[in-house]
């Protein structure tokens, strides 16, 4: 079984809450139709808007625009280059500072304004900037951050797993006129100045006792050789000046490729090269043996905060532990009914050993296993308007995961195209260790990925030009992998999955996400060791040893970010279960997904509320 996900980086060095600035940045981006995209307009005012509404507005506007200036990334990604020439301060503290003291000022702001007197539609986005900024402002209790500054890199969403893709020339940063170029070279040194900044922090954890897992660092080690050996020519950052655009003169492709070769050899692999020589001759042997953070001192206080952040619940790790212990007994009865379906004589165990092993199972080639994609993709959409009447204009491109990265990448990942459709969304399949690249969870992977997962969402939320800049382009996971997981669940109505082994490849999917629950808490508060969650993950699924343990090694790395994704799911499904119960023949679930994906991406509680508000509408019909 290939994991998925979508790819949501996490700015190293601050608390975990400002992983929100990557994921806004990878959620968003608008439209770069010319040599510089420009801000957002200032919100206008509509029909029925009265001073408590302008008044709110104007407050998401300027928040916007400070945050954009404090992080040009995400200005970047959104295609707004006014901020182009720069990376932003990360892992200092004035970084850190400039965060809180936004978030304070936003929440002030905020409770001035009487919630009462705005509109429906502006009361629901009181709600969520209400929600979200509470959230945020409770990670920087300084025994939170403490820990959190202390590790400003892991394999999983360290600059060295977003930056060099983000700067290649097939990423968010553009290359389409000479300014960008220069762009591109000053952003690329400031790359390097963070790598050493995070090695500054690493040493200031040695001194504090609180270190990374030690698979953790060598699984960094193990990436920055693959960068390293790429040399100056092949790598990744010298690819931009391999193809220029037309709008670049010949003198200034010279000046460019030049510059960029030296920078390279000069600035770029002597600081990947720092980097990876603290880590295996210094920091590798102060690293820890244990894996969960409840390990290190006050390692309890902030997974409990880690699982309200990504789940936007007030759960505790007990309740997230049970949870997934019922969601797995639940998936393995359907396991067992797929196993009987197919005629399979052994145990279940036995037949996740089949689903493995069996030759039938493994894709031909890379271009097969993209062929596949096509046919899946076609399927779907023809039945797509019997589910949905809210589409996005953005089309869906399938591609390979990039090869310096995949093997700690996930089996399928979505990073989002442009409001104005002028750059696709990109589904991303992984051909690492291709045996294990399943046939049978193919429908599975592209229904949660691709359409109408993740590609549906991202897009129309971002579409929707009536919604404020942070819920247009901001976003939870809980509701964000919430709903491509729940996208999965639409397998009957939408054709696929009618193959027993394509069935199992869908609940070996749901059952990947019922196991995080177990697993994730296991590690960070129930002392469970990195081989004992590998175990249990083999043991109720048939995913490959492959991908158990780079699901394993992902959840030692980002603590709580997998417990996200079932308890969106399910909050999503028990809300359309208790609407179809209300409306009966009156429910739709073409409305019912317009209701859930028209406001952009909402806290549990705040969507919950929403569908209950549209369930009475129309009842009163």
């Amino acid at each position: 079984m290939n994991a998925a996900m979508l790819r949501i980086p996490r700015i190293p060095g601050t608390p975990a809450v400002f992983k929100k600035i990557l994921l806004v940045a990878l959620l968003s981006t608008a439209a770069v139709t010319g040599a510089h995209a420009q801000a957002l307009p200032p919100p206008v005012a509509l029909p029925g808007d009265g001073p408590e509404d302008a008044k709110l507005k104007d407050l998401f506007y300027r928040s916007d625009e400070a945050s954009l200036k404090r992080n040009p990334v995400s200005a970047i990604f959104r295609g707004d280059l006014r901020y182009a020439d720069r990376l932003g301060d990360f892992l200092t503290d004035a970084f850190v500072a400039a965060e809180k003291a936004a978030s304070e000022a936003d929440l002030a702001a905020l409770q001035q304004i009487d919630r009462a007197k705005l509109t429906p539609v502006d009361q629901l986005a009181y709600d969520v900037f209400e929600n979200t900024t509470r959230i945020a402002l409770r990670g920087y209790a300084p025994d939170l951050l403490k820990i959190q500054r202390d590790l400003p890199i892991d394999h999983f969403s360290g600059f060295q797993t977003f930056y060099p893709d983000f700067a290649s020339g097939q990423g968010a940063a553009p290359f389409k006129t000479t300014l960008d170029y220069d762009n591109n070279f000053k952003r690329n040194a400031e790359y390097a100045q963070i790598l050493d900044r995070a090695i500054g922090l690493l040493k200031q954890g040695m001194k504090d006792g609180i270190v990374q897992p030690k698979l953790v660092v060598r699984n960094m080690i193990g990436q920055f050789d693959n960068l390293i050996k790429e040399g100056v020519e092949g790598s990744t950052f010298y690819a931009p000046v391999k193809q220029f655009p037309d709008a670049v003169s010949a003198a200034d492709r010279a000046r460019l490729t030049a510059a960029y070769a030296t920078q390279i050899r000069d600035v770029i692999l002597p600081a990947e090269q720092r980097m990876r020589d603290f880590l295996a001759n210094d920091y590798l042997a102060k690293a820890r043996d244990s894996v969960g953070v409840s390990a290190m001192p006050g390692g309890d206080k902030l997974y409990a905060y880690l699982i309200e952040q990504n789940t936007t619940l007030p759960l505790s790790a007990d309740d997230v532990h049970t949870l997934g212990l019922s969601e797995v007994a639940r998936i393995t009865k359907e396991m067992e009914t797929q196993r009987q379906a197919v005629g399979f004589k052994g145990t279940l165990p036995e037949f996740f050993t089949f689903l493995r092993t069996d030759p039938r199972f493994a894709p031909e080639s890379a271009a097969k296993l993209r062929e596949g994609y096509g046919e899946i993709e076609k399927r779907v959409y023809s039945r797509i308007p019997e589910q949905f009447s809210l589409l996005p204009k953005t089309k869906l491109e399938v591609r390979p995961v990039p090869t310096f990265k995949e093997k700690t990448e996930a089996g399928g990942s979505y990073q989002s195209g442009t409001p104005d459709g002028s750059r696709p969304g990109v589904f991303y399949y992984n051909t690492y260790d291709l045996p294990s690249r399943y046939t049978w969870e193919m429908e599975t992977l592209f229904l949660h990925e691709g359409v109408p997962g993740h590609h549906f969402q991202i897009s129309l939320a971002q579409e929707n030009t009536a919604l404020p800049a942070f819920m247009r382009f901001g976003g939870n996971t809980a509701y964000v992998e919430g709903w491509a997981l729940y996208a999965e669940s639409l397998w009957h109505d939408l054709g696929v999955e009618t193959d027993p082994y394509q069935r199992m490849g869908g609940l070996n999917d749901e059952m990947l996400r019922a196991m995080r629950l177990v697993v994730d808490s296991g590690i960070h508060a129930k002392g469970w060791s990195r081989d004992q969650a590998i175990d249990y993950m083999l043991a109720n699924s048939p995913m490959a040893r492959t991908d158990a343990t780079a699901e394993v090694e992902r959840y030692i790395a980002i603590p709580g970010q997998a417990l996200a994704y079932k308890v969106g799911q399910l909050t999503i499904s028990r809300a359309k279960a208790k609407a179809k119960a209300a409306l009966g023949a009156k429910f739709d679930p073409r409305a019912f997904h317009a209701e859930v994906l028209d406001s952009g991406s909402l806290p549990m509680p705040v969507l919950e509320r929403k569908i209950d508000a549209w369930v009475k509408r129309v009842q009163a019909q």
